[in-house]
């Protein structure tokens, strides 16, 4: 089981106030952020017309292909990124593979690229925890966290660490942020379980 899957992170869109690309590129970001990435990749399809070529609209084709776990897919769409996409593509289409010892180094050189980006940094922790490295993943996931404290996903990513790593005490004073009990309670259950059977290692 993977409690949550680091995928690759588009390109900021910049566009002039009202700018149609602008508009129809936040459109199939919002498709991707609510689950309807077979939606993204249609708008993608119809964008790529009105925009050939466009460098935001390919590495968002990366990204909805890799939320439907096409692997195949996403390798083949990143070959026509400049230089592959840069590491952190990279790594999240070998951390799709499973094979997260290898991701790790391009995370981190990702994140050396980009310090202040929180999900690359949640990216390179939960690899480290899925490659074993459960200490360092900590570490990086509390640097993720301080970045953007109200993210949910960092967050259940820490605590499967914490939990995983022994640090019980930690992981519940995180856990009692939230303030509903019966939500916590769901959470807790669902992250110990995980912690307990993290399967760490290559994943072939």
């Amino acid at each position: 089981m993977m409690w949550v899957i680091p995928l690759a992170i588009a390109a900021t869109v910049v566009d002039a106030p009202g700018s149609t690309r602008g508009l129809y590129l936040q459109l199939i970001h919002q498709a991707r952020a609510d689950g309807r990435a077979r939606a993204a990749i249609a708008y993608l399809d119809d964008f790529e017309r009105r925009y050939p070529g466009d460098a935001d609209a390919r590495l968002l084709r990366v990204n909805a292909l890799l939320d439907l776990g096409d692997v195949d897919g996403a390798e083949e769409a990143a070959e026509a990124l400049p230089h592959g996409g840069g590491d952190a593509v990279r790594g999240h289409l070998l951390a799709a593979r499973g094979r997260w010892a290898e991701a790790i180094g391009h995370y981190q050189r990702a994140v050396m690229s980009s310090p202040a980006d929180p999900m690359i940094r949640n990216a390179l922790g939960y690899a480290q925890f899925r490659a074993g490295r459960t200490a360092s993943a900590i570490e990086s996931l509390r640097g993720a966290i301080d970045l953007a404290p109200g993210s949910a996903v960092i967050r259940n990513n820490l605590l499967l660490a914490l939990f995983a790593g022994g640090q019980k005490t930690q992981a519940e004073m995180l856990l009692n942020q939230l303030r509903d009990g019966r939500e916590r309670e769901t959470l807790r259950r669902k992250i110990m379980a995980e912690a307990e059977h993290p399967s760490h290692g290559e994943d072939r």
